[in-house]
């Protein structure tokens, strides 16, 4: 009878300190270790969202900020990330930006034809923090572009095939039925 009560005591305290480790969101101290990962393209069709047209670009670059919710003031700077040649990139962060408004940011493209930043995805929004209910260490950011300096040929199709009805008038006997 001895032995089963060991037992139990044992297993009553191997529950209690996992659920203190749990609730505590750090597992025993650790840091909080995140990594962002998102993918820089060119907007070729020049309409402020990807399409099939759309191109990676290698070699761009990106950085992440952090500045507190409250003052504004900077909690945390990445240095400039080079993306991969698929347009990818990684950040790691070490860290709990709870009270941080944290963006992906577009810095530069090496391509000359094909390096203004849109207006609506020249940064996103990541959360970097465990104590608002996402788990994880994977933060995925908003695709971020670069718009090129003019627009395919081919682009009046594509978007005629996505639905865009209301650039009939501009595209004239181009626009699919």
């Amino acid at each position: 009878m001895t032995k089963l009560s060991e037992i139990t005591l044992l297993f009553f305290i191997v529950c209690i300190s996992s659920f203190f480790s749990f609730s505590h969101g750090d597992g025993a101290g650790k840091s909080n270790v995140f990594t962002v990962v998102g993918h820089v393209y060119c907007d070729t069709c020049r309409v402020e969202f990807e399409t099939k047209l759309s191109e990676p670009i290698s070699g761009a670059t990106v950085k992440l900020e952090c500045n507190n919710r409250t003052d504004d003031t900077s909690t945390y700077q990445s240095p400039e990330i080079t993306t991969g040649a698929k347009g990818e990139f990684r950040i790691h962060v070490t860290g709990d930006y709870e009270d941080s408004d944290c963006d992906v940011i577009l810095m530069k493209s090496p391509r000359e034809d094909c390096n203004e930043p849109t207006e609506s995805w020249r940064k996103a929004r990541v959360v970097i923090t465990t104590k608002d209910g996402v788990t994880g260490n994977i933060r995925y950011a908003n695709n971020l572009g670069f718009k090129r300096k003019e627009a395919l040929p081919e682009c009046k199709q594509v978007l005629t095939e996505m639905g865009y009805y209301e650039l009939k008038n501009e595209l004239g006997k181009e626009a699919a039925p």
